[in-house]
């Protein structure tokens, strides 16, 4: 058995990656079980440089507020802003605290410096402006939408003014109070005020729809892209807003599935701008149901990389990250009977596996579910296997 499963083993390089699937995926999915571990940063650093210098890529997308990674975006390709103010204004959930973060950006934008526009790196955040706490205000997005239609298109056309958004949007704090999370009263998002927002972003979002012809003539591809982000986002918040008001059985579940949908339609915008590697949380990520236990108890609910694989089909790839030890995070040495402890078995430190191979070799033995001491490491499913792609197994992540 241990030599079959080392057959199905290859170095971490991206070559090793794409021969895997069976072509190049406009969404190359890369998962990982634990966040916050600079070692798992800076190999997906070193993948997306050689997708760039081997494989045409020019986009990544990170598990990082939306609306923030425009800051970014606008730094890597036009230099605007210093990496300072970048990183602690273009990425949420502190990931601008992260030296591979930081890393990352930096070489994307040196990259980029003198390249023509066709040629550049892009980035990409694909997450809601959203916290496990709670939500952002829909202000930023609502507002931008609204300015960038009232600049371009008749007045008449409008549905509303800025002045009735400002009056209807009341204060910020009435929107990002983080009793709203645990307590549906405390939320505003089924008040008269939000439901007639929620109206008004609709019919925002059909007027740039409809004006679509004259606007990608009179502005940019960029322009229309952007405009479409800030109309996906304030509607998806102001949709979340409302259902964390909600006080029924499915009120998280909804919630959960809510956030993926709102990644899954970033996810494919970024797709149809050429191909992209993402990388986020494996839960995200994967191609069947994602589960949580949570408070008010378990909730199921399709992930971001679902809902893409299921309209990308073979245009979507996903690659998840498995572990051996997190000593530092009282992660140990894996039992032989599960995936990890498979893995671990191998001599190498950093691998490739083939996951469907994996899983045929294996064939009715089907290992443990490992079970992890630490809360923020989500061990590989084994059940999961066949609808994986491939697994990128890390034997030991050190304390950095």
């Amino acid at each position: 058995m241990a030599t079959d499963i080392k057959d199905t083993a290859h170095a971490v390089e991206a070559d090793a990656v794409m021969q895997l699937l069976p072509g190049r995926p406009q969404l190359l999915a890369l998962g990982q079980p634990a966040h916050g571990e600079e070692t798992l940063l800076e190999l997906r650093n070193e993948l997306f440089r050689q997708l760039v210098e081997q494989e045409g890529y020019r986009t990544i997308a990170i598990e990082s507020d939306c609306m923030r990674g425009l800051v970014v975006d606008d730094h890597v390709t036009t230099g605007m802003g210093t990496l300072d103010e970048v990183m602690e204004h273009g990425l949420s959930h502190d990931w601008g605290t992260s030296a591979a973060n930081r890393e990352l950006v930096r070489w994307m934008r040196a990259y980029n410096d003198g390249r023509p526009a066709s040629e550049q790196l892009r980035f990409a955040g694909f997450d809601g402006p959203l916290e496990i706490t709670g939500a952002a205000s829909p202000r930023q997005a609502l507002t931008a939408l609204h300015g960038h239609l009232a600049a371009r298109v008749d007045a008449a056309l409008l549905p509303c003014t800025g002045e009735t958004l400002d009056r209807l949007l009341g204060t910020d704090d009435g929107w990002t109070d983080p009793a709203a999370m645990t307590d549906p009263a405390q939320s505003v998002g089924q008040s008269a005020e939000a439901g007639e927002l929620r109206l008004l972003a609709d019919d925002l979002v059909a007027l740039l729809d409809a004006q679509t012809p004259y606007l990608l003539a009179a502005t940019s591809r960029d322009d229309w892209d952007r405009a479409r982000l800030y109309g996906r986002t304030a509607t998806g918040l102001l949709r979340y807003h409302h259902w964390m008001a909600d006080t029924s059985p499915a009120r998280m579940t909804r919630l959960c599935a809510l956030r993926d949908l709102m990644m899954a339609h970033n996810l494919l915008a970024v797709a149809a701008r050429g191909p992209a590697l993402v990388h986020a949380h494996n839960s995200h990520l994967q191609r069947l149901k994602s589960t949580m236990q949570m408070w008010e108890g378990p909730v199921e609910w399709w992930s971001a990389g679902a809902l893409a694989s299921a309209q990308l089909g073979e245009g979507y790839a996903f690659v998840a990250t498995a572990l051996g030890t997190i000593r530092h995070h009282g992660v140990g040495t894996p039992p032989p009977d599960t995936v990890e402890g498979l893995l671990y078995a191998l001599p190498e430190d950093r691998c490739v596996i083939d996951a469907r191979r994996l899983a045929a070799t294996l064939g009715d033995t089907r290992p443990a579910l490992r079970v992890s001491p630490w809360f923020g490491y989500s061990p590989l499913d084994p059940a999961h296997l066949a609808d994986t792609d491939g697994i990128l197994f890390v034997k030991d992540v050190p304390q950095t």
